[in-house]
Formats: C-alpha cells, structure tokens, sequence
C-alpha cells in the first residue's frame, strides 16, 4: 500500500514515499528553486546514497513530474508503476475553521482552501499547486488535504476568540488558529506510547520550537491552547519572527518609523525573533556559538527564547490543572541540548526533575528526567508526513 507525501512551498517541494504496510519510507527528496533558475532536486532512495541532479523547474507540474520519474527510476527508484501509487496526502497550511480533520479533495474543499488564502498567503497557493497539478498527471489516484490548522480547532472559544470587537469574529474570521498542528498531535501520541499510558488521560504540554516555533496544551489528546494565532508571529522568540508584542508597540513604531503594514509585516517577519534580539544569525546554532563566546545580545537572545518557553509551559499547566509531560521537538526541540537544559531548569516546583546526563542526544528519542520525577520531560523527532501519510491512507481505505 503505497502513499506519496507533498509538501508543497511557494520555490520548494518536499517529498516522502510510504509503503503503509509497514509504515515504512521507501524514498524521500526535496526540490529546490522552483520557478526560480538554478533549480535542484535532491532524490534519496532508502539504503542508497543521495542522487542531486541540477535542472530548471519552471512551475509546480514540472517539479511534481521530476519527482515522478525519480519514484519510477530502475536503478534509484521505488516504484514499477505509478499504479502502485493509492493515494496522494497534501500537507495544507490552513483550513480555516472549516476543517477540523483531514479530507478527500473535491472542487469545494478546493474552493475552501482558496477561500483561506489571505489567512496563510504564502502557503495556501503553493498547497493549492501541488494538488491541482497532481490532479492532473493522476487524475485517478485520491488526493487528501491534512491541515496544520485541523488539530488546535478543538480548542474552546475562551482560547481563540481575542479582545477586540466581536464583530471583527464574525465578519473576518480574526481569531487564534494556531499551527503546526501535525507535529503535534505526532509528538503528543508519541510521548503517552513512550510512557506507556493512554493519551486521553495526559495532559501534555508539546514544543515545536524551530526556526518557526509554538506551544500547546494537549488535554487529554485534544488541543486546548497555543501560542501561534492568527498568523505565524506570535508566541515565542523565533527565528526571524518577533513573538509576543503589544500591539501599541507595533502602532508606535509604524509611526515614528513611517512604516507602512507591509513594511511593518517585514519587521516582525523577517527582521526581528533570535536575529533581532542578537543582530548575528536567525540560526540557533551560530547564536549558541556566540553566547558562549561572551556576546551580551547573543546571550539575550537566548534567555529571552528559553524564559518564554518556561513561562508557557508553566502557563498551561494552569491551564490544563496538572502536567503529565513536557516534550520537545522540531530542528530546535530535538537538537538543542542548551535550549531544552534553560527551559527545564527551575521545573521542580511543577515535579519535573530534570537530568542534564539523560539531555545529552540530539535527534532522537529520549527521557530527559530523572527516575522520579513525576512530571516526564521527553525528546521526541516530529514526524509529520508520517501523519499525513495516516491520515491519507485512513481517508482511502
């Protein structure tokens, strides 16, 4: 039972190919620059090395085809025919409060995810591409949109609706959407497996925290509660993206500075989180490199990401009336062995007794805690196209 994986930006193309049998990943690759010159596709077979080959990818179809003819290549290709293929999942970044699970495409959900194009402009027709032209080179085979807006619209109206005019609710949708919703429901699954129990009796804070990071309060398997809202800027400090603000703040600044809202998105966006903060890097990495070294700012940066990690997590114990777990995951959860020490020390008082020996692994599955601790604190590698691979073929069987 084979399932193809897209994840489809607005230049790139993510691939995985699943047999479902065993769950296993039989290929994976990336495409690189599409629309752009100076494309790239990187194909990588299980148990062969990486084969790049360098090309120009005018538009979405023609990667999508590249990817095709690699999946079908005789020597580092994992398919006799596409006919093997069952179904394609999608991964889409907003589904509004429309979907509140994953779903067979049809000419309505594609008009719906068209509908949520100002909520996520530069993710939603790039998703949008890669279905349609899928559609069209396999007319026959199912295709399915996950959203990473599905998993947090369980969260209750006390969690999502904001403090400004209700109104602005009814007639724009302006509320908390939250995302990164498939790498948490993975990692909250993942963690009541590792600890053996069942995942409606934990509450589970889970943290994605990346170049692009958010915080959620998993209640007994449901979303509750999350730091990213109505777009991607809110929260914690992240890599380019500012996090918390008052939005007076904001307001002062496009008027001292003359900025105008698309100059102003451009601060909060790109130019401001662990790059502002520390005015060397957007990457984690090189601003640890320079925190040890003595860099006051790059320090801050730092502190200020690991306090607002700690200050949620706290918060939605609160919230939840208890804490069963903390996890960690994502390019910054799992790797960062520093982060995740500065978030979890100063736990004890919620009964997590954190262990710096156990915190020594990057990448891969671990409990970070001591024996005792009655709070668990666990390392758990995000799988989200596994989820999306679940759900397709959940959707076609």
């Amino acid at each position: 039972m084979k399932v193809l994986v897209l994840n489809c930006g607005s230049s790139s193309l993510k691939y995985q190919l699943f047999d479902m049998t065993g769950e296993e990943v039989m290929a994976k690759g990336l495409v690189e620059r599409i629309g752009i010159e100076g494309g790239r596709i990187k194909h990588t077979k299980t148990g062969m090395d990486s084969v790049v080959s360098d090309s120009d990818f005018p538009n979405h179809k023609v990667a999508i085809k590249a990817v095709l003819d690699c999946l079908l290549h005789g020597e580092h290709g994992s398919l006799q025919s596409l006919e093997e293929l069952r179904a394609v999942g999608h991964r889409v970044v907003h589904g509004g409060e429309k979907f509140a699970k994953s779903v067979v495409v049809t000419a309505d959900v594609l008009r719906t995810i068209d509908e949520c194009t100002p909520f996520a402009p530069l993710h939603n027709p790039a998703n949008l591409l890669g279905i349609k032209s899928m559609m069209e080179i396999l007319p026959k085979v199912p295709q399915i949109a996950v959203f990473d807006t599905a998993f947090h619209q369980t969260m209750p109206e006390r969690s999502f609706i904001y403090g400004v005019p209700y109104h602005y609710y009814e007639t724009y949708r302006v509320r908390r959407f939250g995302f990164h919703g498939t790498s948490h429901l993975y990692v909250a699954h993942r963690a009541a497996e590792m600890l053996g129990k069942p995942l409606e009796n934990l509450k589970i804070v889970t943290c994605h925290l990346g170049n692009g990071s958010s915080i959620a309060a998993v209640d007994g398997g449901r979303s509750v509660d999350t730091t990213l809202g109505f777009g991607t800027v809110s929260g914690v400090l992240m890599g380019t993206r500012c996090g918390d603000v008052d939005p007076v703040a904001v307001l002062h600044l496009m008027q001292e500075e003359g900025l105008d809202s698309k100059a102003m998105s451009h601060v909060l966006h790109k130019d401001s989180g662990v790059l502002g903060i520390s005015g060397i890097s957007s990457d984690l990495r090189d601003v640890e490199d320079a925190a040890a070294g003595g860099n006051r700012r790059a320090k801050l940066a730092l502190d200020i990401l690991c306090y607002g990690v700690k200050k949620y997590i706290g918060a939605y114990a609160a919230a939840m009336g208890g804490l069963d777990a903390v996890v960690f995951t994502a390019g910054v959860g799992e790797n960062s062995v520093l982060v995740r020490e500065m978030v979890c020390e100063g736990l004890e008082f919620l009964g997590a007794l954190f262990d710096k020996s156990k915190n020594a692994v990057r990448g891969k599955e671990a409990f970070i805690c001591k024996p005792d601790s009655r709070v668990a604190l666990l390392v758990v590698p995000t799988n989200e196209e596994l989820v999306i691979a679940r759900d397709t073929l959940s959707l076609v069987s």
